[in-house]
């Protein structure tokens, strides 16, 4: 999925929560937390499973990006509706990759 998001055009900045030692991915400086990427963010894509998520709320809200999207059967009301709180827009159970695909089909349509 980074990859592709690449590809597309958008730039991508990694926060893997598993690999310590990687310091790069796809050419791309590695953070360790979504708070300490310099801001603005317009998008955090999220790949955790739903029980996994509620270590991952304080750093987010630190960060404040503009939206949270939660991986396809990644959900977690309570996690959502913090994040919605503090105006963080959140998409749950859905997936980046056929959602910006079924867009683009789409303008080549029109």
């Amino acid at each position: 999925m980074p990859s592709f998001l690449a590809e597309m055009g958008y730039d991508v900045v990694p926060v893997p929560v598993y690999y310590p030692d990687v310091t790069t991915i796809l050419g791309k400086p590695v953070y360790r937390r979504v708070a300490d990427v310099p801001p603005p963010i317009d998008m955090v894509n999220v790949f955790r499973r739903s029980q996994d998520l509620a270590p991952h709320l304080d750093d987010l809200l630190a960060a404040k990006p503009m939206s949270v999207w939660l991986q396809q059967q990644i959900r977690d009301d309570a996690f959502a509706e913090r994040l919605s709180a503090a105006g963080i827009t959140v998409v749950q159970d859905r997936c980046l990759m056929v959602e910006l695909r079924l867009r683009a089909a789409l303008r080549r349509r029109s």
